[in-house]
């Protein structure tokens, strides 16, 4: 019943969750430190950050679970300091909006309060964490972001006694931080005039940066923003979840996806919602699509839909909640990428090259609604639509179907067409 392509999907379906089971299995084993030696294999650490549920198995934690348990415990967060990969895949899953989000933190954090792996991750792990300290509540973890400044802070203590050597980059990181939450505490005792007229005079600045990113002068823009970021009042969250969204949109048109993904997390962890702020969710969703990470792009591009879908925005209810094109044409690309299959199908000759439009359970079935379209279909991005952003949250997704360029390749005489909040 429903031929290949049905069978293609229970087989999907049914190997992930033997996935997922074989994980829990394998978790329970390393609550026992004995067991531990046996489990941290490098060759099979290496390979857990990219076990995951799917979409099938939303509940499972599946690989960063596993990594978790073996994380808090000592002897196993020595295999895993020694595996820059899984570092920058824990840093990535921090940084994304997957349901299990805190675990990778938990590890990162782990990790960073161990004084024999800190000087292992911390140049990678403090970058991530300084983006998330924002967070107030994440599930079941309470002041979050309290959390992780205080560990940041044990770090920079720690280089006072020699236990760890900071570059000189992570140190600023750290400190700037820290100066940002002074700022906070110094604004407790302002006088409301004196914020109202720091927080006109970031506008202003703002205001500046969209005229900029409208002329086609990104760069121009994306100082403007830094400059007003520098203005607005700390304890303003609205206004710096806009800054900051705005100021990653121009690192994506400058081909900064580290820069874009950096930003779009900062705002996303000050919104209320938490990873709730719909331009930011896509403007990330491009920036790991730049990078190659499908399944983070993935993550964001489906609540990037799933926000269209809930906006009161006018546009949206013209459209009768239609998920835009560009959008749909994203899921599409990276369900492909993320397939649990998609190597045995490499290796048979079902997929023959990342960027083929072939059918992803392999040649012989016929067309579908999870075919990925090819590179030389790919029209409008989105970039257009996720433009600067105007004063109204809301008012974020126009002028569809106007780009014809790749991901990748964004042209001057199209971003003209975007607008910043």
């Amino acid at each position: 019943m429903g031929g290949v392509e049905m069978e293609s999907r229970k087989a999907e379906e049914w190997a992930s969750q033997l996935q997922c089971w074989s994980l829990q299995l394998i978790n329970c084993f390393a609550f026992k430190p004995e067991f531990l030696p046996s489990v941290c294999k490098p060759e099979f650490l290496i390979k857990l950050p990219g076990m995951w549920g799917g979409l099938v198995n939303e509940n499972s934690p599946a690989g960063i679970g596993l990594l978790r348990t073996i994380c808090h415990h000592k002897l196993g967060r020595g295999p895993v300091a020694s595996c820059p990969g899984i570092i920058e895949a824990l840093c990535n899953i921090a940084q994304s909006s997957d349901d299990w989000q805190y675990m990778a933190i938990d590890c990162l954090l782990w990790l960073l309060q161990d004084p024999s792996t800190c000087h292992k991750v911390i140049d990678n792990a403090v970058p991530a964490l300084v983006d998330l300290a924002e967070i107030s509540v994440l599930g079941d973890h309470k002041k979050l972001g309290d959390s992780i400044l205080n560990v940041l802070q044990e770090c920079i203590q720690s280089q006072g006694t020699g236990r760890n050597s900071l570059s000189n980059r992570t140190k600023e990181q750290i400190e700037e931080l820290l100066n940002s939450r002074q700022r906070l505490k110094w604004e407790k005792s302002m006088p409301k005039e004196d914020l109202h007229i720091k927080q006109a005079a970031a506008l202003v600045v703002k205001l500046e940066g969209n005229s900029l990113f409208s002329s086609g002068n990104i760069s121009g823009a994306a100082l403007k923003y830094s400059e007003a970021l520098a203005l607005c009042p700390v304890r303003s969250k609205k206004e710096r979840v806009v800054l900051y969204s705005n100021r990653a949109q121009c690192h994506l048109l400058l081909q900064q996806p580290l820069s874009a993904i950096s930003d779009a997390t900062r705002a996303l962890c000050l919104h209320n919602p938490l990873n709730r702020h719909a331009k930011s969710l896509w403007r990330r969703a491009q920036a790991y699509d730049m990078l190659g990470l499908a399944k983070e792009s993935l993550l964001d591009a489906i609540l990037f839909i799933n926000e269209c879908s809930q906006s009161n925005d006018p546009d949206l209810s013209l459209r009768q909640n239609r998920v835009p094109d560009y959008a749909e044409r994203l899921v599409k690309k990276q369900m492909r990428a993320a397939w649990l299959f998609r190597e045995a199908a490499i290796k048979h000759g079902g997929v023959h090259c990342e960027g083929d439009a072939g059918d992803i359970y392999g040649q012989d079935t016929d067309d579908s609604e999870w075919e990925t379209a090819s590179e030389s279909d790919i029209g409008n991005d989105g970039r257009d639509d996720m433009g600067a952003d105007d004063d109204d949250d809301d008012g974020a997704w126009k002028n569809d179907g106007e780009r014809k360029d790749k991901y990748d390749k964004p042209l001057m005489k199209d971003i003209k067409h975007g607008y910043n909040e």
